[in-house]
């Protein structure tokens, strides 16, 4: 049966569980499901238009019990949100090893899923939901925030300030964006056509106005202050009329699920509460006009673009919803990690984030003071942990994210352990990472898009990325299909580690946050990114192939 009442992960020392890897994986299944956290955690949805932590409420319970029983020898198999399995393996492998709606190649696609969801026999998992490391949209605020970062270095001489930054959705991932834009100076104009999403992010701070007309929206961004105004419209109606009415602002983009036809995108031309009374009488109907809109959206960004806006596809695969609807230029759009991310990967720097387990915001407040003692040289950690410390509000459990590469993840890793063992933070932090990772991911419309060899569907490295995590000894670890952008079109991988204050906490620690940013450092050098192979020379990262 379904909670009648809001989850919310345990807090302090005292564990139900029989040790810490278990007890963090338990803690963190509750903070997906938090209300501050997730998006309808009622339904066991997290985020992602359906991005569920469980696949029914009778897994959840089973996982919980399963984890509170766990020896530390023993390993939990999940799959796709059911607690199938329990095996004996040993202490220091992980304690859940969990994949989620992984299809054989050929049925691979959207329609089949459906059809085996609806049967009970799979669930999406997204890319943190069904891996048990979201933290809301605190979680995804730097990437955004370092994304336009990059884009005012390329474009606009390295800042946003007095720059209009139009894009759509403010859900899990999209309510990142205003606050992310208005760190940069941008002034900011976000279209979700449900309310109480951009309501939300005024109540979490992370956005500044609400309106329900353009005409009023444009008023307030007329003085392009840096401020973030969130409209309640349909992006199918408002970027056209963008377009129609000559407004081109300097940065154009989306963050709708428009990777989930059915129950991420809402089609234009009716209410919300008649999209979602179709969505349930006649999916295919549904699906059908959700693409529809999504063509005409995508028509109005390309307009934009024409009128010189800087847009960019930011990893939903809209572009692709947009080519079924008969947009035949919507790759003119190019997408953001070729365009921004790509150098920081070949140094196996992406989004890496922590969890204290404590619930205290006091042990995260050390952390940063840890992480601005150990990287004076970091201008991005420097600028980034005071920023957001001051702006951004925590989510349920206490969490930090930032940006760090090879070497910097081992070195912060251990260094939080031992103060974990030495009472400075009160309980366990949890490390884990965001999916957009340099090495863990195979999705030819957003991670590995254009990747210099033609190699962006080759899905061997997220599958070599979960082995190897295995093989070190990450808490958890997890394989997923379409997170992002949708099924049969991509396949991630994730991993967890605990910093328990222990030895083994130790060992684990400095196996895992080596390996698995250093697959993403091998994985550009063997795509042939000049960058990541003189990184790799230089970190004395072993690849058999170096002729050199």
């Amino acid at each position: 049966m379904p909670v009648t009442t809001a989850i919310q992960a345990p807090r302090g020392r005292a564990i139900t569980c029989k040790g810490w890897h278990q007890e963090a994986a338990l803690r963190m299944i509750h903070n997906n499901l938090d209300p501050e956290v997730a998006e309808k955690p009622e339904q066991l949805i997290v985020y992602g238009g359906t991005g569920r932590a469980a696949r029914d409420w009778p897994s959840f319970y089973a996982i919980v019990r399963s984890l509170e029983s766990l020896e530390n020898d023993e390993t939990l198999l999940v799959q796709s949100g059911r607690p199938v399995g329990i095996f004996r393996t040993h202490p220091e492998a992980p304690r859940v090893l969990l994949a989620n709606a992984n299809l054989v190649g050929h049925w691979s696609n959207f329609d089949e899923f459906t059809r085996l969801d609806r049967m009970g026999l799979t669930m999406y998992g997204q890319m943190t939901a069904g891996s048990w490391i979201y933290i809301g949209s605190q979680g995804i605020v730097q990437g955004t925030y370092e994304t336009f970062a990059s884009l005012a270095r390329k474009h606009f001489g390295g800042s946003l300030a007095g720059r209009l930054v139009v894009s759509g959705g403010m859900g899990g991932m999209g309510g990142a964006q205003p606050l992310a834009a208005t760190m940069n100076g941008a002034c900011f104009l976000g279209v979700e056509v449900d309310p109480q999403r951009i309501q939300r992010r005024l109540d979490t701070g992370y956005c500044d106005r609400m309106v329900s007309s353009l005409d009023e929206a444009l008023e307030m961004v007329k003085s392009r202050q840096a401020l973030s105004v969130g409209l309640v419209g349909n992006c199918a109606d408002i970027i056209p009329e963008l377009a129609r009415r000559g407004v081109v602002p300097d940065v154009l983009t989306d963050q709708t699920s428009a990777h989930d036809p059915l129950n991420g995108y809402v089609p234009n031309g009716m209410t919300l509460e008649a999209a979602r009374a179709l969505r349930a009488a006649d999916p295919r109907e549904y699906q059908a006009r959700s693409i529809a809109a999504m063509g005409a959206h995508v028509e109005g960004m390309l307009a934009l673009q024409r009128a010189g806006a800087v847009t960019f596809d930011y990893g939903n695969n809209i572009r692709t919803q947009a080519k079924l609807a008969g947009v035949e230029r919507a790759y003119d759009i190019p997408g953001f990690v070729p365009e921004y991310i790509r150098p920081l990967f070949c140094e196996g720097r992406g989004p890496f984030r922590w969890v204290a387990l404590s619930g205290d915001p006091e042990d995260i407040y050390r952390t940063d003071r840890l992480a601005l003692e150990m990287f004076p040289d970091n201008e991005t950690l420097a600028r980034w942990i005071p920023m957001a410390r001051q702006r951004i509000h925590f989510q349920g459990l206490p969490a930090r994210i930032c940006w760090l590469g090879y070497g910097e993840r081992a070195e912060f890793g251990m260094a939080m352990n031992r103060l974990v063992e030495r009472g400075e933070i009160k309980a366990p932090i949890v490390i884990g990472r965001d999916h957009l990772d340099a090495g863990s991911v195979a999705s030819p419309y957003r991670e590995t898009e254009a990747m210099r060899d033609g190699s962006d569907a080759i899905a061997d490295w997220p599958l070599l990325n979960a082995l190897v995590n295995t093989a070190a000894g990450a808490s958890w670890v997890s394989i997923h299909n379409g997170g992002g952008v949708g099924i049969g079109y991509s396949e991630h991988a994730g991993m967890v580690v605990v910093a328990d204050g222990t030895a083994e906490s130790e060992r684990r620690l400095g196996r895992v946050l080596t390996s698995d940013p250093g697959l993403g450092v091998v994985r550009h050098a063997d795509a042939g990114y000049e960058e990541a192979i003189r990184f790799a020379r230089e970190h004395g990262i072993r690849r058999p192939m170096e002729t050199a």
